[in-house]
C-alpha cells in the first residue's frame, strides 16, 4: 500500500502535510515530492511513468494556477490519479479547479475540491481499498464512527 503525493511548488506543502496525515491514519506508506508540470517536465513525466514498476498504487498531485499537474502524471501511468485544485492569488483557486478537472478525453483525473488535500487522501484509501481488504475495512470503520460521532452530537436549539 503505497501513495504518491507530488506538489507543484514547496509552497503547496502545508495544504499537502493534511493528504500525508490521513494516509498515515491508515497506515499507507507514501512519498512526497516537488515536481512541476511546466518547470520540471522530464522529471514529472518520467516519475509517472515510473510510478507502477516503484510500487505506488496511486498518485495524489497538487497543484495551483494552470496546474497541469495531475494531467501529467494520468499522461504518463494507468495508475489512478487525484487532483488536488490549490487555491492560488488568482482567482480565489477557480483558475486551479478547472485546470485540474478539464482533462481531456481519455486521460481521467479524479478532481477533489480546492484545497481538499484530506479527501484526496481519503480517496486515495477508498481505491486502493479495491486491493487491500484491510484498507477497505479501515474505511468501513472510518465511516461508522464519523456516523456514530455525529448521531451522538447535540445542540440545543
Amino acid at each position: 500500500m503505497k501513495a504518491a503525493i507530488i506538489m507543484g511548488s514547496k509552497s503547496d506543502y502545508p495544504t499537502v502535510k493534511k493528504a500525508e496525515e490521513v494516509l498515515s491514519s491508515f497506515g499507507v506508506e507514501f512519498e512526497t515530492r516537488i515536481l512541476s508540470a511546466h518547470r520540471t517536465p522530464h522529471a514529472a513525466a518520467a516519475f509517472s511513468e515510473k510510478a507502477e514498476a516503484e510500487g505506488f498504487d496511486v498518485i495524489i498531485a497538487a497543484a495551483g494556477k494552470a496546474a497541469h499537474l495531475a494531467g501529467v502524471m494520468a499522461a504518463g501511468t494507468v495508475l489512478p490519479v487525484i487532483g488536488i485544485p490549490m487555491k492560488s492569488s488568482f482567482m480565489d483557486g477557480m483558475d486551479s479547479l478547472l485546470s485540474t478537472v478539464q482533462m481531456p478525453k481519455g486521460i481521467p483525473v479524479a478532481t477533489v475540491a480546492i484545497d481538499g488535500a484530506e479527501n484526496a487522501a481519503l480517496l486515495a484509501v477508498q481505491m486502493m481499498g479495491i486491493k487491500y481488504p484491510e484498507l477497505r475495512e479501515a474505511m468501513r470503520a472510518y465511516k461508522q464512527k464519523m456516523n456514530d460521532e455525529i448521531l451522538a452530537a447535540r445542540v440545543d436549539l
